[in-house]
């Protein structure tokens, strides 16, 4: 069974996603369904597609009456261990939140800049984090964002 972990830069963490359940995955993209680590009043659970090529982790959050709240897309990098049949998502810090009025907004570039000033971050993970969170901007601005939506509608 295919475990999944996510480690996070701030604070320093690697959380076990041991209750995500996998229902799609091939080389280059998983998708899975989870509940909240810990509970919201928010949303309560959601769909995530990791785009493991692209370094994105796309989500769609939902409430207990099973609306959207919002798309929530993380900046990654994944690391996986074939003998371990194990990926860990580290969380590159920076995120993009698209509203359901199509409001997009990033956020956590602070957290980046903290990263870095602390060395917690290599420049060279902070460039590849930067030019992801373009390619993903990028998407979201010329259309073609909505091929990662579809996946997730029809997952």
């Amino acid at each position: 069974m295919t475990d999944l972990f996510r480690r996070r830069l701030i604070p320093d963490e690697c959380i076990h996603l041991k209750d995500d359940q996998i229902i799609h995955s091939t080389p280059d993209e998983l998708i899975t369904k989870w509940n909240t680590l810990h509970p919201k009043a928010e949303f309560s659970h959601g769909i995530s597609l990791y785009c493991i090529d692209n370094g994105w982790k796309i989500s769609k959050f939902f409430n207990t009456e099973n609306e959207l709240c919002y798309i929530y897309c993380d900046i990654i990098d994944t690391s996986y261990d074939e003998e371990k049949d194990e990926y860990i998502f580290t969380d590159l810090l920076a995120d993009v939140i698209i509203e359901n009025n199509g409001f997009v907004r990033v956020v956590d570039l602070d957290e980046l800049a903290d990263a870095c000033s602390r060395s917690i971050i290599s420049s060279e993970l902070l460039a590849l984090a930067l030019h992801r969170l373009n390619n993903l901007l990028t998407a979201i601005y010329d259309g073609s964002f909505k091929k990662y939506i579809d996946k997730l509608d029809n997952a």
